[in-house]
């Protein structure tokens, strides 16, 4: 399903994918969610990347829409 330009649903994420999509979306930055996941800034990143390669969201508001569609779930 599409919405705006931006795929929406996030069935095919993986849970730690849809962690960090919901940090960045609730608006912490990458070193903050780093820090709530015990992860590196780098593999927020790379979780963001596998995200945007699965689901057209090139932006961050891209990101954001698409964790707000997540919760609506």
């Amino acid at each position: 399903m599409r919405s705006g330009g931006v795929e929406t649903g996030t069935a095919d994420l993986s849970p730690r994918e849809r962690e960090v999509l919901a940090y960045i979306g609730a608006g912490l930055t990458y070193h903050q969610t780093a820090r709530r996941l015990g992860i590196s800034v780098h593999t927020v990143s790379t979780y963001l990347r596998r995200i945007r390669s699965k689901r057209e969201a090139p932006t961050l508001a891209d990101l954001v829409r698409l964790s707000m569609s997540q919760e609506q779930r």
